[in-house]
């Protein structure tokens, strides 16, 4: 069923509350600038709100159901990667595998799940869910699960269970961050195993009052022996992988922090005839694609980004100033009409309406950019009070999300970061940016936005604290965590060495699984190695390295960009090694690790080449050029 209604934003404040805070007292100058930071997000509120009115007819909503108990946790299972554990049908999937991989932390995300549906099951007298035992071939027995669970409950929850209990009684115990401090983000240790050797320990906190983003904290990310990963390095195939694992160590770390993981049921909503504003992201990537081949970013977003780059990044108040609401609607008809015709005259638009259809497009959207099932999520995450903490848990929501939504927000917050560069011609400094757009991140037509009477300044401070986070941390938060990478690593040797399903109980399994990672692998690793590296699309001759402990990916690239320029090898593709001043150094060579345990994976120039040859084998070394991704603004 659908109801006409101005997009649920009415039940938002209908102005800026300053007169009500004004009213109540300020105690300090200090608040009352705090306040009056914040009238931009309550200006662009009712400027969202104005639009959707005048549009009334279009915004039609579907009613979002209620989720029975145990759906969320069926639907979570699914999701994860897990949904044998909820059926009839045998369990040698290649989805079961995943267990193989788990830590204890993600191990007792998962077991709390299976729990809570199994009992809701149960409770509703419906057909009984099937017993873990039997999953795993072991024949029935009269004592039930849920029995057998409460005579003899897993440690390892127990303890989690309660940690939580004394973290919802108590306050968390925090030490004061040193404002512009660098500090080191471990991502070579799952995020929830840290946080759990931190329960009963203290935790650094930031003041939430810091809006200049040269006070806020500098995080260095701690690069190990294999290197950092970034989102791209991997092959689809394997990127495929991690939003569930990322999923799985999400609820994790939740469970760990006693915060709930709350996520929406996606909302149907009518389709428009349109071909660019309300358009679903897949459907323009589509149509795009068909003009431009391997298009990640849709082509309007690219046309409006680059005409606010070459004309508004230095217009004072851009993105907070709102253009004409009826030039916009106007122009959107236009762009309708001839933007893929080449027609369109971008040099005649005014900057401002330019950042009004930016915004427009992106409120328009279907779904949310953060996508309906995780905006819950993305603003949840203002309540975890340690600022490490709140960026590893946007880490790994920015890895779940669909690659479409994830490539076009890395655009967005590319283009934010030039504004915020800006800021002294444009006088939009990165807390400015950030309440302007959080509205149209957070509020969106296709969802109720109900907000607690006396919640507004909090949770609205949350969302713009949340996009501050997403544009001056966004190289960090972009990156695949070095325990992810290991842990698809371990799923794709699984592939070809299937675990033995046998134990009587879930947990018995993982229990096993955990104790064989805990024994210490005493690997005979070589000193040295001579290894071949390929560059078949560049040269027919491969390249000799002799590795050793100290040999990086870098050391290899200016090896071969040597030997390039000093032999006379047999070049296959004189085009790619066109010379500048007779130096190579121009030319972006990468180096990739190909097969055994990955499908192929672009190395950090840090990387050491002797750990990686010990962790895969049977992989092939290729250098390659940097790949160009088409651009038509």
């Amino acid at each position: 069923s659908t109801r006409n209604c101005p997009c649920k934003m009415s039940q938002l404040p209908p102005k800026s509350p300053l007169a009500c805070l004004v009213s109540e007292g300020t105690n300090s100058r200090v608040e009352a600038l705090d306040n009056l930071s914040m009238d931009s997000f309550w200006l662009e509120v009712e400027n969202i709100k104005q639009s959707a009115e005048a549009e009334q007819e279009e915004c039609s909503l579907a009613d979002v159901k209620t989720q029975e108990e145990g759906e969320a946790e069926a639907e979570w299972l699914q999701d994860a990667g897990l949904s044998e554990l909820l059926g009839d049908h045998g369990s040698d999937s290649d989805n079961l595998l995943l267990l193989s991989t788990l830590t204890q932390t993600q191990a007792a995300a998962v077991q709390r799940r299976l729990d809570t549906y199994s009992r809701s099951r149960r409770r509703k007298n419906k057909h009984p869910v099937r017993d873990v035992r039997d999953i795993f071939g072991v024949a029935s027995s009269e004592e039930t699960a849920a029995e057998k669970e409460e005579s003899n409950p897993d440690p390892l929850w127990q303890n989690l269970q309660t940690a939580n209990a004394q973290r919802k009684t108590q306050d968390y115990s925090c030490t004061v961050r040193n404002p512009g401090k660098e500090e080191v983000f471990n991502m070579d240790v799952a995020y929830s195993e840290q946080a759990a050797v931190l329960v009963k320990g203290s935790f650094l906190s930031e003041s939430r009052k810091l809006k200049d983003g040269n006070a806020l904290t500098k995080f260095k990310i701690l690069k190990g022996r294999l290197g950092v990963t970034r989102i791209g390095d991997l092959s689809a195939q394997d990127m495929k992988k991690i939003p569930t694992l990322a999923l799985i160590e999400l609820t994790a770390l939740c469970d760990i922090l006693g915060f709930e993981l709350k996520r929406n049921k996606a909302a149907k909503l009518k389709t428009t005839e349109k071909r660019l504003f309300g358009v679903p992201l897949n459907t323009l990537l589509e149509n795009d694609q068909k003009l431009l081949p391997n298009t990640k970013v849709p082509l309007l977003l690219q046309a409006l980004l680059s005409c606010l780059e070459k004309r508004g990044l230095e217009t004072e108040g851009i993105l907070r100033v709102s253009g004409s609401q009826t030039r916009i609607k106007s122009l959107e008809q236009k762009l309708e009409r001839d933007f893929y015709t080449g027609l369109f005259r971008w040099d005649e638009v005014h900057q401002n309406d330019v950042s009004g259809l930016l915004k427009r497009f992106i409120r328009e959207l279907p779904a949310p950019l953060l996508t309906a099932e995780y905006l819950p999520a993305f603003a949840a995450v203002q309540n975890i009070p340690d600022l490490k903490q709140r960026l590893q848990a946007l880490n790994l929501l920015i890895l779940i999300l669909p690659e479409p939504n994830r490539n076009t927000l890395k655009a967005l917050l590319e283009f934010l970061s030039k504004v915020v560069t800006k800021e002294n011609n444009n006088k939009m400094n990165l807390w400015n940016v950030s309440t302007v757009m959080a509205p149209n991140l957070f509020m969106h037509k296709g969802l109720p936005n109900k907000i607690p009477e006396g919640k507004e300044k909090q949770l609205a401070e949350g969302a713009a604290d949340v996009v501050q986070m997403m544009i001056h941390y966004q190289d960090l938060l972009w990156t695949v965590s070095s325990f992810l990478v290991a842990q698809v690593r371990k799923l794709n040797e699984s592939n070809t060495k299937r675990y033995q399903f046998c134990d009587k109980r879930i947990k018995n399994l993982l229990r096993k699984i955990h104790a064989d990672k805990d024994k210490v692998e005493k690997n005979q690793a070589e000193p040295s190695k001579i290894v071949k590296v390929h560059a078949s699309l560049l040269l027919k001759d491969s390249l000799e390295v002799h590795l050793n402990n100290a040999t990086r990916v870098a050391d290899v690239l200016r090896q071969f960009q040597k030997n390039l320029c000093q032999n006379d090898w047999n070049i296959v593709n004189t085009v790619n090694l066109l010379k500048c001043n007779n130096s190579i150094e121009c030319m972006n060579l990468l180096l990739y690790e190909v097969g055994g345990n990955i499908g192929e994976h672009c190395l950090d120039p840090d990387t050491y080449l002797l750990d990686l040859y010990h962790i895969n084998p049977h992989a092939e070394w290729i250098i390659k050029q940097k790949p160009s991704y088409p651009r038509m603004f």
